[in-house]
This record gives structure tokens, sequence and C-alpha cells, in this order.
């Protein structure tokens, strides 16, 4: 089963280097210098458990990388050439704090439609990203089978310990979008599959999102 993937980081303004700009030019028709372009990190994902009871494992956060340098940066996931904000020029795998993310650098022009986009990040109010990616397959913490076709619920209890999917074998990276802070409850459900309907494991794994994401907006 093919899953795809969307999940939610933040953005953070960095310095421009040399070492940068040769990396931006590798994707330029012709060669910019430091003036033109804003750049900005973006930790795209990590190897923790989220709220939606899934983890890439630090394997796959090291194929996502190689697979996201290039990638365009849009917003809310919608797939429009007018809607491209950014390129994702550079790639790698961090410990932080002892917790593994994906952290991708983006550039951006300097012209006067960017302004108010470049001001944004500056100002923090577009922060929060999200990953658009593909994996192969899931598979369950409790029993190791694939997590949509075994017995487990993710976010259910079993024995004492919480069920989880690890995410793996990636297959291709979309997108980085800018995404807005979910305000309302049901907002922070992202991710799609290739089902037309869900199943009824899934709309429960669905209902403990909704719950968690209650308790975080009271």
């Amino acid at each position: 089963m093919k899953l795809r993937v969307n999940k939610a980081a933040s953005s953070i303004q960095a310095a421009v280097s040399e070492a940068d700009m040769q990396a931006i030019n590798r994707y330029t028709l012709r060669e910019l210098t430091p003036e033109e372009v804003f750049v900005f990190r973006c930790v795209a994902c990590d190897d923790q458990v989220d709220r939606d009871f899934e983890r890439f494992p630090v394997e796959t956060l090291r194929k996502l990388a190689s697979l996201f340098e290039g990638r365009t940066v849009i917003r809310d996931h919608r797939w429009s050439a007018e809607g491209q904000q950014a390129r994702i020029f550079a790639a790698a795998v961090e410990n932080r704090n002892g917790v593994n993310a994906l952290v991708v650098d983006c550039y951006m022009m300097r012209t006067a439609e960017t302004l108010d986009t470049i001001a944004a990040i500056e100002g923090g109010i577009l922060r929060e990203v999200s990953v658009g990616c593909i994996v192969a397959r899931t598979v369950c913490s409790i029993c190791g089978e694939d997590g949509y076709t075994c017995a487990h619920l993710k976010g259910h209890v079993y024995d004492g310990k919480t069920c989880y999917y690890d995410l793996l074998d990636p297959l291709d990276a979309y997108e980085l979008s800018f995404v807005a802070v979910p305000a309302q409850p049901g907002a922070g459900v992202t991710k799609e599959t290739h089902e037309s309907c869900w199943t009824p494991a899934q709309m429960d794994a669905a209902k403990v999102r909704l719950e968690i994401e209650r308790e975080r907006w009271k």
C-alpha cells in the first residue's frame, strides 16, 4: 500500500553563505547573488511519534533528504505553478537534542512580489510547514506487520504500549508547503491515502486525533 503523507513542522530564517549560493545556483538559469535571495531553514519532520501516531524512522528521513533536494515550496499543498514560493536547495538529517530531524534549506527571490511573503516569514506569521511525500509501507509498532492490514489501531493501547506506525521506504517527495496553524480541532487531519473512503479502523484513529486536537486547543 502506498501512503501519501503530509507532516507539519516549522521554519526559521537563515543567513546566506558562499556555500549556500553555490548550491542555490545549481537550480538557476543565471548566477544569483546573496542580495537577490532570501534563505530560510525548515525542520520538516523528525523521528518522533507525532499526533497522528506515526513516525519517520531515521533511515526514512535519510532517504527523504535526498528526495527533497530541488523540490518546490508552495502553500497549503496546492499544486499550482503560480503558487510556488521558494525552492529547497539542500536537505540533511540533523540530531537536535537527541531527536533526528530532516532539516531543509530553502531560497526565494527578493522581488516586489515576494516582499509580503518574506515579511510574513521574518515576522513569524508564515512559520509552520508541512511535507508532502509518499511511502511504500507502514509497520505497526505492536506486531511488526503492515499497519493498515493488521488488527491494531494507531493511538490505541495494547498491554500498556501505545500503537503507532513507522513510515518506511519513501518513494517520492512532492513539495514543502506553508500551512496555517489549525485553529479548529478537525483541522489537524491533513493526511491522505489512496483509498476513496475511510475504513472503520481509520475513522476510529481519526477520532483519537480529534480528541488530541481538542485538548491541544483548550
